[in-house]
């Protein structure tokens, strides 16, 4: 899944919009207990299937595997199919492994998606709203009960020039599938949990939408 600085993971009907922001402070305070829900013990690990949308590509990029938050900012991307790859972010590196060949390191300062990816899972598993709102603009929706989106704008002027946004659906305490979407107009769509199995054989972009909302 992850290559060098495009690497990273992470996800219809009306919705009723809950911005969180210091004009709103209800809604943050919705927003921020939402968060803290999603939190788990570390190590905490979850099943993917990503769907990569490429401009120059006609057919999307798809991979497979388990995603990990080893604690602080340690984490773990293994893919297990097509091919066998396992990528990690431990101490500001990135290190990544492919099979047959020598692992391949780098600064996270490099890969902008990596360090969005980063403060993003972290602090959705570690259920850190504090850290959530220091790195993103977050607008909450709900359009049930229990389904919801989470859509992040980075605060970094410099991030935000690669990715505009990312947008994540779940359901009661659980996220569902994370969006990415770069500046470039490139977008990873990541299912996660049980919702990983569902990654059809040739997946589109309103297929994908469609399983994140629930559909």
């Amino acid at each position: 899944m992850i290559s060098g600085s495009k690497m990273l993971v992470f996800l219809g009907g009306t919705m009723l919009s809950l911005c969180a922001n210091a004009s709103a402070p209800e809604d943050a305070a919705t927003a921020r207990v939402l968060v803290n829900s999603l939190g788990r013990p570390a190590p905490a690990r979850t099943a993917f299937a990503e769907a990569r949308f490429l401009k120059l590509l006609d057919q999307p990029l798809v991979v497979s595997g388990e995603l990990a938050w080893l604690g602080g900012d340690r984490l773990e991307r293994r893919v297990d199919h097509p091919n066998r790859e396992v990528s990690s972010i431990a101490d500001g590196e990135v290190t990544q492994q492919r099979e047959g060949r020598p692992p391949r390191r780098f600064s996270l300062k490099r890969a902008p998606q990596l360090q969005i990816m980063l403060d993003s899972f972290v602090a959705l598993l570690g259920g850190d709203s504090e850290r959530l709102e220091q790195a993103f603009a977050i607008q909450h929706t709900v359009n049930d009960t229990k389904r919801w989106t989470l859509t992040l704008t980075p605060r970094d002027p410099t991030l935000l020039r690669t990715v505009s946004r990312i947008e994540i659906d779940g359901q009661g305490n659980e996220p569902r599938c994370m969006r990415m979407q770069e500046t470039d107009g490139d977008l990873a769509i990541d299912l996660l949990g049980e919702l990983a199995a569902s990654m059809p054989v040739t997946p589109t972009r309103e297929a994908l939408v469609a399983l994140c909302h629930g559909g």
